[in-house]
């Protein structure tokens, strides 16, 4: 008898991880599409020196995906609340293939920035679907490390990409991305869609039996207690459901404070410089004037950074998420203000610490891959309730891509007005300000189901725990009814039908 719950618990495991690897080279598709141009520019300048005729012209083309994906993320709130968190990131797959057939066949930089920015347009359409998707299909005790795979497989996608752009040109790069993209619709075809969404669109078998594939823990579904409690409500006065996108059920504190934390966690995130970095990384270390090859600094700054999103999977469910955003910032501070350090002695001619500037990233990107890498978008699929994911998951996926298209854009203006070292020395001072942020601010939510953890943000009173307060829970959330609730991540929970 003890064998069967061990190997349901297996299962469980192995079917959630199947999915999330699935799902998460969408994440991988974003890699490539942010490190294309780090080695793809330079590998056009010099097989087709016309194709980018000014610096400017290469600057747009290496920048603009941020913003066509800022556009993405806003499109992807109405395709996750109607077709779904499944559909929506197998959509980005074709989107993918046009936009990497268009460039590893232009001849003219505006196919380039058009083909760029469609390319944005399907991270965009995918960076808050596949997150929401994978956390909902995933049991508490181990959302943490499966939520963590999508921010693994990016920064897996930027280093494949800076290794390949290393003895590849820049169109075979395209034509290999594309391939990518294929195998990602057909990667995720076979899976279930999230059995959360299938509740809220009230397809109660289907949820039932993808919650079951998936051997989400605590899964029961009564259709009699549907009934029962429809015929309670029916001779009972009970409140009118708002409808989840009206003003009334937006501008409840439940939903504008997580929202906010969401915005701020990933402020922070990009304010710490890391797009910078990624970008212009070739160009930081021979500026810096490091002793290094600037191509062989990237691949190595991007090997620390997949290694060490892998090492925080065995923490993240271990440590907490509080505890990793703080030691995460504190690392990043740290390392900006020893970077804003090189430049400064480089300025000045003391050229002794050649490897100052590798030894900063490589620790800024430790730091970075632990906490403030993957928790914000883990976060999201955890703080936002259930009725409004969709839209607040594609608010704060286009904020993120906003602050990310802003960071890139400043980076030289910066440097012009501040110098390069008060540049870094900036990031260290927001990465400070963003530890006190979690500090004050953040809870944690090791551990906790999503029940519990909504309940962090509604207003107590002293009607709270009675049972009446139980009982107009449902209606609070529209998604959710009183007859099964929704519990942690596409369960169900079979209600008290003693009345």
């Amino acid at each position: 008898m003890d064998t069967e719950p061990e190997w349901k618990i297996t299962m469980a495991a192995l079917k959630q991880t199947l999915l999330s690897l699935s799902v998460s080279l969408s994440y991988f598709c974003i890699g490539l599409v942010r490190g294309y141009s780090a080695p793809a520019v330079p590998s056009m300048n010099e097989i087709n020196p016309g194709l980018l005729p000014s610096k400017n012209i290469a600057s747009w083309v290496s920048s603009i995906p941020p913003f066509g994906a800022l556009f993405g993320s806003l499109v992807a709130f109405p395709l996750m609340h109607k077709i779904g968190r499944k559909y929506t990131v197998m959509l980005t797959s074709p989107v993918w293939v046009a936009a990497w057939i268009l460039i590893a066949t232009a001849e003219d930089w505006r196919v380039l920035l058009i083909a760029r920015m469609l390319s944005g347009f399907g991270a965009g359409l995918t960076l808050p679907s596949a997150q929401i998707y994978v956390s909902e299909c995933s049991d508490p005790k181990i959302r943490g490390v499966i939520g963590s795979l999508p921010a693994l497989s990016m920064s897996a996608g930027i280093l494949v990409i800076y290794v390949l752009g290393k003895y590849v040109v820049w169109r075979t790069l395209a034509w290999v991305c594309c391939g990518v993209a294929v195998f990602l619709f057909i990667a995720v075809i076979s899976f279930p869609q999230s059995p959360v969404w299938l509740k809220t669109k009230k397809r109660y078998e289907k949820a039932h039996n993808s919650a079951k594939w998936l051997h989400l823990q605590g899964f029961t579904f009564d259709p009699r207690a549907q009934e029962i409690q429809k015929a309670v409500n029916n001779g009972t006065t009970v409140e009118k459901k708002e409808k989840p996108f009206s003003k009334d059920a937006l501008y409840r504190r439940e939903v504008l404070l997580p929202l906010a934390i969401g915005l701020a966690l990933l402020s922070i995130q990009q304010l710490s410089g890391i797009d910078a970095v990624i970008f212009f990384t070739v160009e930081i270390f021979r500026s810096a004037g490091s002793s290094l090859d600037g191509h062989l600094a990237t691949i190595i700054v991007g090997a620390v950074q997949v290694l060490s999103n892998f090492a925080a999977l065995f923490v993240v469910d271990r440590a907490g998420r509080k505890p990793l955003l703080i030691t995460s910032g504190v690392i990043m501070s740290i390392a900006m203000a020893s970077m804003g350090a090189a430049f400064h002695l480089n300025s000045i001619g003391n050229t002794n610490f050649g490897y100052l500037p590798v030894a900063s990233l490589i620790v800024f990107m430790v730091g970075f891959s632990i906490g403030f890498g993957c928790i914000p978008f883990l976060l999201m699929g955890e703080l936002f309730p259930t009725a409004q994911r969709s839209l607040l998951s594609s608010l704060a996926g286009s904020f993120n891509l906003l602050v990310m298209f802003i960071v890139i854009k400043t980076y030289h203006p910066l440097e012009d007005i501040i110098t390069t070292s008060g540049t870094f020395w900036m990031y260290s001072i927001l990465c400070a300000v963003g530890v006190v942020f979690v500090i004050t601010v953040v809870p944690e939510t090791k551990g906790r189901d999503l029940e519990s953890i909504h309940k962090l943000f509604e207003k107590s009173s002293p009607k709270s725990d009675s049972v009446e307060a139980g009982s107009k829970q449902g209606h609070d959330n529209p998604a959710m009814s009183s007859e099964d609730e929704i519990v942690p991540y596409g369960e169900f929970r079979k209600v008290d039908t003693k009345l």
